[in-house]
């Protein structure tokens, strides 16, 4: 039976396919054929793939050549026997494996998420019984029966059906439930499309079934997903690919400067011994010991501001990864949409009325005339309208911890929602008319009827809700704006119906009739003919007005915004030109183009990857499809943000440079997969923090571009000392002093600068585009020249004033703290001046600031700090020259940030 795996299920007559599973629809399996089939494909469950050991995953947290420099330095440190100082380097490393080994654990649990869903029971026949069983001990072949509430336990051929209907959101993307039917389907037809199977993990809403198990475990759809959530690659984000860049050229860089130094001072004629330990020393000073930790900590900054603002970040990096995002694909449902069916037109007598407000809260909207008058209240017709609504229906509407909620039906919840807006008074109404009988909706019928008891007794009310062209072909009259019967228009309803159509609106009409106070038991003959007409709703799962408004800011900052759903293509597209997705290309007078699922199977790779670029809406696509947009985005060398909530969605988010999954609606497999959870499934929310995204790279930017002419002003002072054939200025320890203190009090104080204006105005980053730009880079070598000259030459000054080595090299060491605190201020903004960013505003680098200086004092003056790092007091002289180093430092920078922008602005008057 394992030559079964992969048939077109669907595609086959139900009598075949009993066949082939070598089932029987009366009576099931019997006992032999369930043992020899559970020991073939073993048990109804979902297997996660196998992965790293623990402690695998966490050497491999050491494997990232910043740590290797970090360890580089460690070992260094405690080479020099300077214990304190290697612990704690060794601490850093310790504390970003660790932080990094627990984020990975999260994300491995994706698969075993996707294994729970799949535990549920289920009611088999077996040897022509009915048993309750665990959904685990299912086998191909299993004759299963569902019911309203039931969790589809596997992938099953439905053989019968009763009003079925099954929640299939969680897996195609579908919005409403989904009426299932018997019979035959095309060989083509895609998955959301297939009335006549259910799938593992989807949930029946209505009605009864009997189907027969084709697949189980790791075979059915579910499982599938969970195969390509594991062959997904984890991807590096730009964040973690540029500081590998980096730290490759920056390991390669020092290693060059120390040989260079050695070769230099043993060709001048210097001890090899005194030459290494310069060498060291060199080592030492060029390594940024600060930065792993400066990188996590800017992370986590950006994660507590991003926590405000109603996103959680799972994986550090994702904070950057957004700064750096060019597309954002967002799933529809509930994520640009409410998730709220609601209803949005009335016609009612000829009259079209707007109903305004969205979502189950009535009291968001009210019913209005759409000419303006007259006033709605007083339309005896759409009275009735409403109240046929409320009667033919089977769903509740309640207030549950101020929050609406519908049990039942969505589309029959925004209904009664609807009567509320009314006016109506839903308890009222069922009492005053009492449902007497029900015929439930079939889809041989297309149309749900229900028998009500009159007010009076003397008669009973008939209420028929369907599709337009049932009901329509039913009625012999209307009802009219005052009440009264007149002639059916159905030209004229249909031309109506069409152009809500056209909207993406779901229509549902509503017909009514009278019989004797005789009758207790409706019939399908009662409502065959002679109803009357009384008009219609149109409805829509509609657009978030904060989606409106986050799509309208992400489109200014350059970023594009897809949508990509399992719902209809015209419904899709209609929430996509509500929200503002005009993409570059339009069709059908300015709509967003749209490609289907089944648009998708026909294009190749190529064809893909040329038009995924030009098309902003995705409709009716299975979750394979949705991973290989995502692939055929980046293979554009985009960075992709993909939003999703269900099932369907996790292979996608896995893949994405960022996965976002939504808080309230999301499954519990698309959170795990996900780097980022939105807690109130507020689109608005990504924007937020895209913008949070770009202040953290910005800031991490700034540090990196702080730092580093530190790492290499004290490079070239080792290096020029060897050159003049000079004493070391400054000694490993004091490098390692300078370097630790000033990226824990100074450079730190980077990660709280506030975000600059104009950042959601400006385009993402290009990918491509590493940290440094040559602007950066020639900032940096200008200020570690700067911190070259300035050390160097207070550090001779003092020697030829008469001072003792201890004292020029505490000038020296001085000089470099002070000349990095004026440049601190520079590098609060890399391209504007510092006075136009508001000078206070970042008050934790006045505090540290503030800290860091105490520090130096004691560093100079303290006895015991004399004695262990070989300082020694200085005059007050020796401080007015440090301080003139750094203000000449800040001044420099600053004229050269002004001669820059000002050779910006020619160049644009130029063009």
């Amino acid at each position: 039976m394992n030559t079964l795996i992969g048939k077109l299920w669907h595609h086959l007559p139900a009598k075949e396919v009993v066949e082939l599973l070598e089932g029987d629809a009366a009576k099931g399996l019997d006992l032999f054929q369930v043992k020899h089939l559970q020991e073939t494909f073993g048990p109804n469950t979902i297997t996660a793939k196998r992965g790293k050991r623990p402690w695998q995953r966490f050497l491999l947290q050491f494997h990232q050549p910043l740590i290797y420099i970090l360890i580089a330095a460690g070992i260094i440190t405690a080479f020099l026997h300077e214990w304190v100082d290697s612990g704690v380097i060794f601490g850093v490393v310790m504390v970003n494996a660790i932080i990094g080994y627990i984020q990975e654990a999260k994300a491995v649990n994706a698969l075993a998420s996707l294994a729970r869903t799949m535990t549920s029971e289920a009611t088999v026949l077996r040897q022509g019984e009915k048993k309750r069983i665990s959904a685990t001990e299912l086998v191909p072949g299993d004759i299963v029966l569902l019911s309203s509430g039931d969790k589809v336990p596997a992938d099953m051929r439905l053989l019968a059906v009763r009003n079925l209907r099954v929640d299939e959101s969680a897996l195609t993307g579908e919005s409403l439930p989904v009426e299932k039917r018997e019979g035959d389907l095309g060989r083509d037809t895609l998955l959301a499309d297939r009335l006549n199977m259910v799938y593992a993990s989807t949930l029946v809403t209505y009605g009864q079934g009997k189907g027969i198990v084709t697949a189980i475990g790791n075979h059915t759809e579910v499982g599938r997903i969970s195969e390509m959530i594991a062959a997904v690659d984890e991807l590096a984000t730009p964040l973690t690919r540029k500081i590998a860049r980096f730290s490759h050229i920056l390991l390669y860089a020092i290693l060059a400067m120390a040989a260079l130094t050695i070769v230099i001072g043993v060709l001048r004629g210097q001890p090899l011994f005194d030459m290494f330990l310069a060498a060291v020393a060199l080592a030492v000073g060029a390594i940024p010991e600060g930065l792993p930790a400066a990188v996590t900590i800017t992370l986590a900054i950006g994660v507590s501001r991003m926590a405000k603002r109603r996103a959680l970040i799972r994986k550090l990096p994702a904070v950057e990864t957004l700064g750096s995002t060019t597309v954002i694909c967002s799933d529809k449902t509930g994520t640009l949409t409410e998730n709220q069916m609601t209803v949005q037109e009335i016609m009612a007598g000829g009259v079209v009325y707007e109903v305004t407000g969205a979502g189950y809260d009535p009291s968001a909207g009210k019913i209005l005339p759409a000419d303006g008058s007259p006033d709605p209240g007083a339309s005896p017709v759409l009275a009735e309208c409403l109240r046929a609504g409320v009667l033919c229906n089977d769903s509740m509407l309640s207030n549950k911890d101020g929050e609406w909620q519908v049990q039942g039906d969505p589309t029959e919840g925004a209904l009664l929602v609807a009567a509320i807006k009314g006016g109506g008074n839903l308890t009222a109404y069922k009492n005053r008319f009492p449902r007497l009988d029900t015929l439930p909706f079939e889809s041989e019928y297309q149309y749900m009827a229900t028998l009500h008891a009159g007010e009076d007794g003397a008669e009973r009310l008939v209420y028929v809700k369907g599709s337009t062209e049932a009901v329509l072909a039913r009625c012999g009259s209307r009802l009219d704006t005052a009440g009264a019967l007149s002639g059916l228009d159905a030209a004229e309803i249909h031309h109506q119906v069409e152009r809500l159509a056209g909207k993406g609106l779901r229509v549902l009409a509503f017909a009514g009739k009278k019989l004797p106070a005789a009758v207790d038991r409706l019939t399908h003959d009662d409502v065959r003919s002679d109803l009357v007409f009384i008009g219609f709703m149109a409805m829509i799962d509609p657009p978030r007005d904060s989606a409106v408004q986050a799509v309208r800011v992400c489109r200014a900052a350059g970023i594009q915004v897809k949508m990509i759903t399992g719902d209809h293509a015209v419904t899709a597209a209609a929430i996509a030109d509500q929200i503002g997705l005009h993409g570059m290309t339009t069709e059908n007078g300015g709509r967003p183009r749209v490609l289907t699922g089944s648009d998708l199977v026909a294009l190749a790779d190529r064809e893909l990857i040329e038009q995924v670029e030009e098309t902003t809406v995705f409709a009716r696509v299975a979750p394979d499809q949705k991973l290989r947009l995502v692939e055929a985005l980046q293979s554009r060398g985009h960075v992709v943000a993909m939003t999703g909530d269900g099932v369907n969605d996790a292979p996608a988010l896995k893949q994405a440079n960022i996965g976002v999954a939504m808080g309230i609606t999301g499954t519990e497999v698309a959170k795990e997969a996900a780097d980022m959870v939105l807690i109130d499934d507020n689109f608005s929310s990504i924007e937020a923090a895209v913008e949070e995204g770009r202040g953290v790279f910005d800031n991490l930017t700034k540090f990196i571009v702080w730092t580093l002419p530190t790492n290499l002003g004290e490079g070239l002072v080792i290096i020029a000392a060897i050159l003049f054939g000079v004493t070391l200025p400054i000694m490993p320890l004091q490098i390692l002093w300078i370097n630790m203190t000033t990226a824990g009090f100074l450079g730190l104080m980077l990660a709280f600068e506030p975000k600059e204006p104009g950042i959601m105005t400006r385009a993402p980053r290009d990918p491509q585009t590493p940290i440094l730009t040559r602007t950066l880079i020639d900032r940096i070598l200008l200020v570690g020249g700067l911190l070259l000259i300035g050390a160097f030459a207070l550090f001779q000054w003092e020697l030829a004033k008469g001072a003792d080595l201890a004292e020029a090299r505490t000038v020296a060491v001085n000089a470099f703290v002070v000349m990095e605190l004026f440049y601190l201020f520079n590098c609060r903004s890399l391209t504007k001046s510092v006075f136009k960013l508001g000078f206070f505003s970042n008050a934790w680098l006045f505090g540290g600031v503030a800290v860091m200086l105490l520090i130096q004092i004691v560093y100079t003056y303290l006895p015991v700090m004399n004695t262990l790092f070989q300082s020694a007091p200085i005059d007050l002289e020796a401080w007015l020259r440090i301080a003139a180093a750094g203000i000449i430092t800040f001044a420099i920078v600053e004229f050269e940030k002004w001669l820059r922008l000002a050779a910006l602005r020619r160049r644009a008057a130029a063009s």
